[in-house]
């Protein structure tokens, strides 16, 4: 595998986990507000987001080991190996994007305490 890939690779993983323990920390500041008002719907959006966050990284974990056994695959086809890159880096812009998503979030989040 290419030096560039698995420093994709590397990047990626260590985003998702980033996004996964804010997602989780996002929904522990938000569960007691949650539970006194139930029917706040900007919290029950937030919740959503957060929840829609760590689905997105079990996803995304699943889309990476996809990749990597498309590239322990191919054979050393300079064809595959560059699509597997450019995959992974629109991922990984994908992942940059929702994580700037997330941080306002957890932001707004912070200033309700």
């Amino acid at each position: 595998m290419p030096p560039e890939i698995r420093e994709t690779i590397n990047q990626l993983n260590q985003e998702l986990k980033e996004i996964e323990q804010e997602s989780l920390r996002g929904l522990n500041l938000i569960d007691p507000a949650l539970n006194l008002f139930p029917n706040n719907s900007i919290l029950i959006q937030f919740s959503a987001y957060l929840n829609n966050m760590l689905f997105m990284v079990e996803n995304y974990h699943n889309r990476i080991l996809i990749i990597v056994g498309k590239i322990a695959l191919s054979d050393n086809d300079w064809e595959i190996v560059q699509d597997s890159g450019e995959e992974l880096g629109e991922l990984l812009g994908r992942v940059l994007e929702a994580k700037i998503g997330l941080e306002r979030i957890i932001n707004r989040l912070e200033t309700l305490q």
